[in-house]
């Protein structure tokens, strides 16, 4: 099995935290959202990952190396945006047998054994939402096949979202399909999108089943990165029964590094504290605090702050990058 995963893209919506770091370096809960996606494809036999990577990508294969030295990993620059497709398209020459494409952002609580035990062509994974007008949709035949792929659909009729992972039991097939796009100039807005790819494998009688994952995170912008956040502090990653609390209040659940510094503060809930960071007379609740980041006499609710950022003074809600100073005091 090989996984392919797309990550070069600019992640303006988390901006100014994708400023010093890509998206997928963004930590939630404690780790980077690169390492909860990895997580999330325990019970597969990966054999090599390739990941596509574009700016601040040196980042990406750094990480890799580092925290995953045994892994058998390629690193695929993908110069232009030219959409989902496009990047993927980029890693052919790695790709023969089955596949696995996970988007960098996708993070969700699946059976991944459907993977392993389907013999169908494909599977996408997919999550029922109440308003299907701004996301991909499935559209279904009787037998549970998907017939058609629609992007932002005008109505109701559909409301099987795809959640951005895919399974390809032989993946040329893709690449075959994504190279007919292409050639036949298959492109919205400027991007070629995997849809477009998709649904040329069922045009050409390829079986391409969903199947639904119970739950579907984002993690592309700062309102959903809290929401994630909350989620993953909830079913696994709340550390609070590990801390001394040593003066400080700490309301579950939070993550709180074992190097950072408190004092005199309340923690909690739904907080991490980032290794090195010194908080001191400080009320922070609903936020994510950053490796060595300073928070004194403030409270904060509903922030992101990003690394070595001092934070002074009064009452905010803040979404601070790397290094930054804010003295309210």
């Amino acid at each position: 099995m090989k996984v392919v995963i797309p990550m070069a893209g600019y992640g303006t919506r988390l901006r100014p935290h994708t400023y010093s770091r890509p998206k997928p370096l963004v930590n939630i809960a404690g780790q980077p959202v690169l390492k909860h996606v990895l997580d999330s494809l325990d019970g597969l036999e990966v054999d090599e990952y390739i990941f596509i990577v574009g700016y601040l990508g040196d980042q990406i294969k750094e990480y890799i190396k580092e925290n995953y030295p045994d892994t058998k990993a390629h690193f695929v620059v993908q110069e232009e945006m030219k959409g989902q497709s496009h990047a993927i398209y980029l890693a052919k020459d790695y790709l023969t047998g089955p596949a696995v494409i996970l988007f960098s952002d996708t993070l969700f609580d699946a059976d991944i054994q459907a993977i392993v035990n389907s013999d169908a062509d494909g599977v996408i994974y997919v999550k029922e939402v109440d308003d299907p007008r701004s996301f991909g949709v499935v559209s279904l035949d009787d037998a549970g096949n998907i017939t058609k792929l629609i992007e932002k659909p005008d109505n109701f009729a559909n409301k099987k979202a795809v959640v951005g992972m895919y399974y390809l039991r032989e993946s040329e097939r893709l690449m075959a399909a994504i190279k007919q796009q292409i050639d036949n100039d298959q492109i919205k807005n400027g991007e070629y999108f995997i849809a477009d790819a998709l649904q040329n494998m069922i045009n050409d009688g390829a079986k391409i089943r969903s199947e639904e994952v119970s739950v579907w995170l984002d993690a592309g912008k700062p309102d959903e990165v809290l929401k994630t956040h909350r989620y993953l502090l909830e079913t696994g990653f709340d550390n609070s029964a590990e801390i001394d609390a040593n003066g400080n209040v700490i309301i579950a659940p939070v993550y709180i590094h074992p190097s950072a510094k408190l004092n005199h503060s309340i923690i909690g809930p739904y907080t991490t504290i980032s290794a090195n960071c010194d908080i001191h007379h400080s009320i922070i609740r609903d936020s994510i605090i950053n490796e060595g980041a300073v928070v004194s006499d403030t409270t904060l609710e509903e922030s992101l702050i990003g690394e070595e950022a001092t934070i002074k003074g009064r009452y905010h809600t803040l979404n601070v990058g790397d290094k930054s100073t804010l003295d309210f005091s």
